[in-house]
């Protein structure tokens, strides 16, 4: 009798052992890849993103006075700063967004399957623990700092700029009939772009309501 209540008494010593081990094991997994990707997120966040040449710009055209090339190509020097902040801005948003949208997805179905195997010991909920704290930071950062649409905003900003320098490129009669006029109205409308992704940025700040708004809701 006695050799038989040692024997249950390892079995259920033994089984408790393996699932702490379990559970020990897909937590640590868990946190491990969740830290490692974050690192090669923000290494690529930090990382300095360079303009990339766009091919043959105003000293080449042909649609242009040697005087209306120097302008614009001043014009461009001015503003070369500017598009590579929108660059690099949008890039981070973008890399930040996508590493939101790859760990919070998985969650919301992970969790609902994992809580159906917690076995009532304390271990058996650290998983579940970890996975639900990760996304909620992952979910307050996003929303707080909106990252959607300020990935949107210097993209845009950036795209847009580019169509104009294009079309002003290959289509310059676009713009209007005289080379001042196609100057001036390029102009105004680069002076758009940017007034569009100034306002976009400030109203896209995150504010400290924002960010009480979001975690009243959770």
């Amino acid at each position: 009798m006695a050799s038989c209540v040692v024997r249950y008494t390892c079995d259920i010593c033994e089984r408790k052992r393996y699932s702490l081990n379990i559970w020990l094991g897909f937590s640590l997994g868990y946190s491990v890849l969740a830290i490692s990707t974050l690192i090669r997120t923000l290494l690529a966040v930090f990382k300095k993103i360079e303009l990339n040449p766009g091919g043959s710009s105003f000293d080449e055209s042909p649609h242009f006075s040697d005087q209306a090339k120097k302008i614009l190509i001043q014009h461009y020097s001015r503003i070369q700063g500017t598009l590579g902040f929108w660059k690099n801005q949008a890039e981070k948003y973008k890399r930040f967004h996508y590493y939101c949208m790859y760990w919070t997805i998985p969650a919301s179905i992970m969790i609902p399957i994992i809580t159906q195997w917690i076995d009532g010991q304390p271990y058996s909920k650290w998983l579940p623990t970890i996975i639900s704290t990760h996304t909620a930071i992952l979910i307050a950062f996003h929303n707080g700092f909106k990252v959607d649409k300020n990935f949107k905003s210097f993209r845009h900003g950036e795209s847009d700029y580019y169509d104009l320098n294009r079309r002003l490129l290959d289509r310059p009669e676009t713009f209007g009939k005289t080379e001042d006029e196609r100057l001036n109205n390029y102009f105004r409308e680069v002076e758009i772009v940017r007034r569009f992704v100034r306002n976009a940025e400030t109203d896209n700040l995150p504010m400290v309501e924002d960010v009480k708004n979001n975690t009243i809701a959770k």
